[in-house]
């Protein structure tokens, strides 16, 4: 019996989740449905290898976001953190011939501990976390620039190699396993844990989370700890795809990420937002992209379409909250008018 019960609590879930997000799956379908008729090698193994590939980074990226801006911050230092992370990775095994795997672990900490730095600010001053994650952006880039001289550091390794272009059970890039433990970490996170409740609470009403006893300074600190250690993570897929360390690398991730969440309606204001959806809209940019590429899309269009699609979404976002609080004024009007009759 209670075997049935969790399924049928699933399937409410998954329809719940259909009904909040079915604008963007529409979309989703659509695009994927042109792609089929107009660009036939968009079903091609190869092409899809490498969507899977392409969306890995933003994917690791957008879900730690997603944290960020529920508790209704911002990130911009994730591509900054992608750069350091992987030519750091780079350097420690060429220029210092150290173990590929503690090279690679030594600069994940490095980028979680620049997440940290952001926490730090951000928790323990009234600075927004737009400033202080621009700065860090472009500390952050510079320092890069400085350590590798502005030129690419290659690399010959056999992790790197397998990091890079791995596959599973044949076809299935490894790429996909860093998908599945993002998803995973952060829905879990979200889902099933007090620390995502308590994320919830502070991006809704950061004062009445702190009356509630919530300890809002911890819970922000850890969210860019979070979203850093992903960034890392990106930094070391995203080089070691190419086998090196580019100080340029990561270049506008940051905007990819911020837009997949807001596709995947997180509110920019906090409080509300899911995993999920964000991975929709990852799916969304992805295949955009892919789809643009395929079509011989001039680049410099390419950013003029996404930023459309992003106001768009800002747009519905926007429109959906007046709707929601001209329903409530309407509602507690009513409510007041009867009592007043009474």
């Amino acid at each position: 019996m209670s075997f049935f019960r969790k399924l049928q609590g699933c399937l409410t879930g998954l329809i719940n989740f259909i009904r909040r997000n079915s604008g963007i799956l529409i979309g989703l379908f659509c695009m994927i449905v042109f792609l089929i008729l107009t660009q036939p090698a968009f079903l091609k193994v190869s092409n899809l290898t490498n969507v899977i590939r392409q969306i890995s980074v933003n994917i690791l990226l957008a879900c730690a976001m997603t944290l960020v801006i529920i508790i209704g911050g911002i990130d911009l230092s994730v591509g900054s953190i992608i750069a350091i992370s992987g030519c750091l990775s780079a350097g420690f095994i060429t220029f210092n011939n150290m173990n590929s795997v503690a090279a690679i672990l030594l600069a994940i900490l490095i980028g979680t501990a620049v997440g940290g730095l952001n926490g730090i600010m951000i928790s323990r001053t009234k600075i927004p976390p737009f400033i202080v994650t621009l700065a860090t952006m472009n500390i952050g880039r510079g320092a890069i620039r400085v350590y590798t001289h502005s030129k690419t550091i290659l690399v010959d390794d056999a992790l790197y190699s397998f990091l890079g272009e791995g596959r599973l059970f044949g076809e299935l890039p490894i790429q996909f396993v860093f998908i599945v433990f993002a998803v995973v970490f952060c829905g879990l996170i979200l889902n099933r844990t007090k620390f995502g409740r308590n994320i919830y609470a502070v991006g809704d009403n950061r004062q009445a989370a702190e009356y509630t006893g919530i300890n809002v300074r911890r819970v922000i600190f850890f969210v860019f700890v979070i979203s850093g250690f992903m960034a890392a993570l990106a930094g070391i897929l995203t080089c070691t795809r190419t086998y090196s360390g580019q100080p340029n690398v990561g270049t506008g991730a940051e905007m990819d990420a911020i837009s997949a969440v807001v596709l995947g309606g997180t509110s920019m204001t906090g409080g509300v937002g899911t995993v999920g959806g964000t991975v929709i809209g990852c799916l969304v940019i992805g295949i955009m992209n892919n789809g643009m590429n395929l079509m011989g899309i001039d680049s410099s269009w390419q950013y003029v379409v996404k930023g459309v699609v992003v106001l768009l979404a800002v747009f519905i976002d926007y429109v959906k909250k007046e709707n929601k609080v001209s329903g409530l004024r309407i509602r507690a009007l009513r409510i007041s008018e009867r009592k007043g009759g009474e």
